[in-house]
C-alpha cells in the first residue's frame, strides 16, 4: 500500500501571509503544504510561486497546487497560468474541478459529462508535458459528488495522468465512506483531512481519529506512485493552536498506519 504522510492545505489559513504558513506547517512537522490558487498563490503569478516554492524547499517541504480550475467552464487556455503557477512554485501535482461549480451530478446530461471528460483528458495531457500529474476535487456539487459519478468520469476520462482526490461529505458515516474507498481507491492520490460534522461544524481531528484509522487501514492500492500526502484541511476556528493539535494527531494517526520503512514509496514526488 502507498503510504501517506502529513500535509496542509492552505484554505485553512487563507488570512495568513505565506511566510506564517510555512512556519506553521514545519513547526508541525509536515511533509508538503497544497497552497490555494485564490488565496496564496494566485495563478499567472509566477513571482510569487517562486518566493513560496523557495520558502517550501528552504524548509524541506514539498508543494501541491490547489487551483479552481473547473472543466468545461474552464478551457485549456484558462488552465495555462494554472500549469505555469505550478510549475513555477515546483509543484508536481495540480488540483481542478471537475464540471461546473456549485452543480450537481445528476443534472448533468450524457453529452454534458462527455464534454467535461474531454477537456480534463487535454488539460491531463498538457500538464504530463509540464510533469505534473492532475488531481480532481472530490467535492459536494460537482462531477465527483457521488461515487458512481466519479467512478464514471475517471473511466470516462481514460487518461493515466489523471487521479481522484477523496474526502467524506460531512457527516458521512463510516461505512459509507468504506464503500466509496473501496469503489475508488485504486484513482486516489491524496486526501482532505478533517472533522466535521452534519451541520459543517469544526471539531477536533481526534475526536475522529478513530474514523480516519478505519479510512486509512481500508484504503487499497492506487496506480499512484509519487509521494501521497492526507492534507489537513479547516481546522477549528482556523486557529494555529487547533492545527497544531490536528496535525499531532494527524502524525500519530499515519506513524501508527504506515510506520517509517514499512512502506517502499515509488516514483517522483
Amino acid at each position: 500500500m502507498n503510504a501517506f504522510e502529513p500535509a496542509l492545505c492552505t484554505v485553512t489559513f487563507r488570512k495568513l501571509p505565506a511566510d506564517e504558513i510555512v512556519a506553521l506547517a514545519a513547526k508541525a512537522r509536515l511533509a508538503a503544504i497544497e497552497w490555494a490558487g485564490d488565496a496564496h498563490v494566485p495563478p499567472g503569478d509566477a513571482s510569487t510561486a517562486r518566493t513560496v516554492g523557495y520558502l517550501c524547499e528552504r524548509a524541506g517541504l514539498k508543494t501541491s497546487y490547489g487551483s479552481y480550475i473547473a472543466p468545461p467552464t474552464d478551457d485549456l487556455s484558462a488552465l495555462a497560468p494554472a500549469l505555469a503557477t505550478a510549475v513555477a512554485l515546483g509543484a508536481s501535482n495540480l488540483r481542478i474541478w471537475p464540471g461546473t461549480r456549485q452543480r450537481d451530478s445528476r443534472v448533468y446530461s450524457p453529452e454534458e459529462r462527455r464534454t467535461v471528460a474531454n477537456v480534463i483528458r487535454d488539460m491531463a495531457a498538457e500538464a504530463a508535458r509540464h510533469g505534473v500529474t492532475v488531481s480532481l476535487e472530490y467535492h459536494p456539487q460537482t462531477l465527483t459528488d457521488e461515487t458512481g459519478s466519479a467512478l464514471s468520469l475517471i473511466e470516462a476520462v481514460a487518461h493515466p495522468n489523471v487521479y481522484l482526490y477523496w474526502q467524506p461529505r460531512p457527516g458521512l458515516p463510516l461505512d459509507e465512506a468504506l464503500v466509496e474507498i473501496a469503489r475508488i481507491g485504486e484513482h486516489i492520490s491524496h486526501l482532505h483531512v478533517f472533522a466535521w460534522d452534519g451541520d459543517r461544524n469544526r471539531l477536533p481531528l481526534a475526536s475522529a481519529a478513530d474514523y480516519w484509522r478505519a479510512v486509512l487501514a481500508a484504503i487499497p492500492s492506487s496506480r499512484w506512485t509519487g509521494r501521497r500526502f492526507a492534507m489537513l484541511e479547516f481546522v477549528a476556528g482556523d486557529d494555529p493552536g487547533a492545527f497544531l493539535a490536528d496535525a499531532a494527531t494527524l502524525r500519530k494517526i499515519l506513524e501508527a498506519e504506515f510506520p517509517p520503512g514499512a512502506s517502499a514509496i515509488a516514483g517522483g514526488d
